[in-house]
């Protein structure tokens, strides 16, 4: 999808970054869709004339860093404004990015003898490294050499912001802000192979130049731990996860840096705690489920508890787990909860995921097998192992940009709610009520009753942040209701949802959760805009989460919707996650 997405061209970007929203929802208003894509198809393939320039550019790419072609790696030229050079890696991700772009700049200062100590930076997905303003020279020097071993790029910062178009070390451009600029922001361009996943400055390596001032050397901006330090401030070394929680904290060693004490210490925003991720997964496809499914009848009391969509299987999960580590690399353990399943491709013994069976976390087999959702997710703190603070997923949930602990939780174990602008219908509960308004009614009944508040709105379908001891009061504080939702077999009138919304409600009125907000996107299969929809999601990368969902779909448009969302998710996931199968290998 990447390379005939119309949404991806420089001009539609520089449209949607220089005009007003207000402006372009009037502009839209009046101008016909077909028109305003038949636009955007003209800009893209105008910008394809710009293949023989980026050829050339490669051409002189590969005679000035021949050694940077080998069989696993290569450079490539990319299109749009700035002319960049990326080096291609298959494993390309934006903590690999990160670590690769601290080892470069470390390596660069240590040759030249330049002294230097990491900050806590404004921004986790950055790395931060002070140097005095009189080794100034020795680092110019230095980042000048960095022209011999591949593309590197140079910007100025004001403040946390990039300012201008990045200069190529080696360059007039960049040798200027290096003499010039406060700070320093330098890095590489990584690439997938097929270049739709292209990453950049957004997670190098910024270079802070520090003045003498009274004897103590001074920040040229802020930071997260001090304004100034003694010129013969201490140097400690510790693991780079002490200064971000980007980092895997809790999965593998992170490298050593030369830091000053102030900076080692946790920080009182600083989550420590390890969080695991649950998924829910169901093959809808598979003839053995059908056939327990079918032995119970149609099921449900709802038209949409039986539609088949909810049990389509599009590899979602697949690319769901990309998706988390890609930009949750601090996650410690997933944990899949499936009904005797396990997906064709799932590696079979990575340490860091766990299959589990339904009949693990129910504790009457009368139960099961269970086709309602409500059910499976009311024994979801009952899987072994399971970590006190964990996220909660459905298959059709992605992260869509980097995120850290903190979008999720507090550094206090509170958990963060993400209430969505839908609302929970007023009226009484009836037999027409769809399940998730039936649930949502049901659980503002149990709110209203032992808070005094009635329930208005509906979470967004995001992940969600739990905390297994609340999940569990919630069980023995409503046993009966509970444990009836757990036994229906199929979704019911008299269901409750619980990590979707009941857990929220309880968890914010007893001291352990509190509103917060997230980028997000919903986008439905079966809407008529889709295609340009996820085109604009796939071009600005913009979101931290959003959910594909299909709640309308007949079947008819099946196979078209299934080509192209995976064209979409192919595109925006390329890199294989470690739980996939490699290629070839025997189950």
């Amino acid at each position: 999808m990447s390379a005939a997405n119309a949404e991806a061209t420089a001009a539609v970007g520089a449209y949607r970054t220089l005009v007003p929203a207000r402006l372009r929802r009037r502009i839209a208003r009046r101008v016909p869709a077909r028109l305003r894509t038949a636009l955007k198809q003209l800009l893209r393939r105008l910008q394809t004339l710009s293949l023989g320039g980026r050829a050339l550019r490669g051409l002189r790419a590969r005679r000035r860093w021949p050694h940077l072609f080998r069989a696993d790696e290569r450079l490539a030229a990319l299109a749009g404004r700035g002319e960049r050079i990326a080096l291609v890696r298959p494993t390309v991700s934006p903590l690999g990015l990160r670590e690769a772009n601290l080892e470069l700049v470390v390596s660069l200062l240590e040759e030249a003898g330049v002294d230097y100590f990491a900050i806590r930076g404004n921004s986790d997905f950055r790395s931060c490294l002070a140097v005095a303003e009189a080794d100034r020279d020795r680092v110019r020097t230095a980042l000048d050499s960095a022209a011999r071993t591949g593309p590197v790029y140079l910007s100025a910062c004001h403040g946390d912001a990039a300012t201008g178009r990045p200069a190529l070390s080696g360059s007039r451009r960049a040798r200027h802000l290096a003499r010039e600029a406060a700070v320093l922001r330098v890095g590489m361009v990584w690439s997938d192979p097929a270049g739709s996943l292209v990453l950049g400055l957004d997670y190098g390596c910024d270079l802070e130049f520090w003045r003498p001032e009274d004897g103590r050397l001074v920040a040229p901006r802020p930071n997260r731990v001090t304004e100034d330090v003694a010129v013969d401030e201490p140097r400690v070394t510790v693991p780079v996860s002490r200064l971000t929680g980007f980092a895997a904290l809790h999965t593998r060693r992170t490298r050593a840096v030369r830091t000053i004490r102030p900076c080692a210490e946790a920080l009182p925003e600083d989550v420590r705690f390890p969080i695991d991720v649950v998924y829910t997964w169901v093959d809808g496809n598979d003839p053995a489920w059908q056939r327990r499914r079918g032995a119970y009848g149609p099921g449900g009391y709802h038209t949409e508890s039986a539609n088949a969509a909810r049990y389509i299987s599009r590899d979602e999960l697949r690319y769901s787990l990309r998706a988390l580590e890609q930009h949750a690399p601090w996650v410690r353990h997933v944990y899949l909860v499936t009904d005797r399943q396990r997906p064709a491709w799932l590696a079979d013994r990575h340490p860091r995921i766990t299959v589990v069976d339904h009949s693990e976390i129910f504790d009457d087999p009368a139960a099961l097998p269970t086709f309602n959702s409500h059910a499976i997710e009311s024994r979801l703190h009952h899987i072994k192992g399971l970590s006190e603070h964990f996220l909660y997923f459905n298959d059709d949930m992605f992260l869509g940009a980097p995120v850290t602990p903190q979008d999720f939780f507090l550094s206090n174990g509170m958990t963060r709610t993400f209430l969505s602008p839908s609302q929970v219908p007023r009226w009484d509960l009836t037999l027409g009520d769809r399940p998730v308004d039936a649930a949502g009614k049901n659980n503002r009944r149990i709110i209203l009753d032992h808070f005094g508040s009635a329930i208005v709105q509906k979470l967004r379908h995001a992940p969600y942040a739990l905390r297994r001891s609340v999940l569990a009061e919630i069980e023995h504080e409503y046993a009966d209701v509970h444990r009836a939702t757990s036994l229906s077999r199929f979704r019911s009138a008299t269901d409750i949802s619980i990590p979707s919304s009941l857990y929220h409600y309880y968890a914010y009125f007893t001291g352990r959760a509190v509103p917060s907000t997230i980028s997000f996107a919903y986008l439905d299969l079966a809407r008529p805009e889709i295609q340009r929809r996820l085109g604009i999601l796939l071009a600005r990368r913009d979101r931290k989460a959003f959910c594909i969902n299909d709640t309308l779909s007949d079947g008819h448009d099946t196979e078209r919707q299934t080509a192209m969302l995976s064209g979409f998710l192919d595109s925006y996931y390329p890199v294989p996650s470690p739980f996939e199968r490699k290629a070839g290998e025997v189950r």
